[in-house]
């Protein structure tokens, strides 16, 4: 008689998301670092710069953003947020906003002698519009939001900023032009001229924002959180 050889349990996929899940405690950390590293890499070893040349500097200058969303998106919910939430006012009003008023005095005095000194303040309204959206979702998930909720709102608010639609009201606010009207190109916006080749036109802009801002609100309906549950469920 022959013995039966008991069946092996089948293989089972690891599950990464229970995995990242149970570390969730100081997942948080790990985005920090390149965060920080690329930040201070742009802001402060690298010259001030108005213009992106190609698709690998924009990507560059993105990922400070993109990993400081999901570094807030996994911080835990500490019971001082709000005092964390009363640092980052602080912050702001007590560096940000002074730091943005002395670099516009400085393009002031120099304005006519050094056409390269509104990069500065160009460079640094960069900085305070990232800092503005992460101190949004920072307050969302210490509210109590779930991590997939605000890593959406991120990635979508992200969408928005680089959409061109600051650019287009510009084009559309600004009655002060050297040629006396209303350019028919938008010149300035380097990120959308590396997609497209060259200056976009009116049109163009306003696609390229259309397509961006539609795939926010895609980004944001996405049920990431029940997808997440079914991963985390036993």
């Amino acid at each position: 008689m022959t013995a039966v050889r008991p069946e092996s349990p089948p293989a089972t996929r690891p599950n990464w998301v229970r995995a990242l899940y149970e570390r969730r405690r100081w997942l948080w950390v790990v985005p920090v670092v390149p965060a920080a590293v690329v930040a201070l890499l742009v802001m402060a070893v690298l010259p001030p710069d108005q213009t992106l040349d190609n698709l690998g500097e924009f990507a560059l200058k993105l990922v400070p953003f993109g990993c400081a969303v999901a570094a807030v998106a996994l911080m835990p919910r500490w019971r001082v947020a709000p005092w964390l939430l009363l640092l980052a006012v602080f912050v702001y009003m007590g560096y940000l906003d002074t730091e943005l008023v002395l670099r516009i005095q400085e393009y002031g005095r120099t304005a006519l002698t050094d056409e390269g000194t509104f990069a500065p303040i160009y460079q640094f309204e960069l900085f305070i519009t990232t800092f503005i959206v992460l101190f949004a979702l920072m307050a969302y998930r210490l509210g109590g939001a779930r991590t997939a909720n605000v890593l959406k709102t991120g990635l979508a608010a992200i969408l928005v900023v680089i959409s061109g639609l600051n650019d287009l009201t510009f084009w559309a606010a600004n009655d002060v032009w050297a040629a006396g009207e209303k350019p028919e190109a938008l010149h300035w916006a380097s990120h959308m001229i590396v997609f497209t080749g060259g200056p976009p036109s009116v049109p163009t802009a306003v696609v390229f924002m259309v397509i961006h801002l539609a795939l926010a609100g895609v980004i944001v309906a996405l049920p990431v959180g029940k997808w997440v549950d079914r991963k985390l469920a036993p």
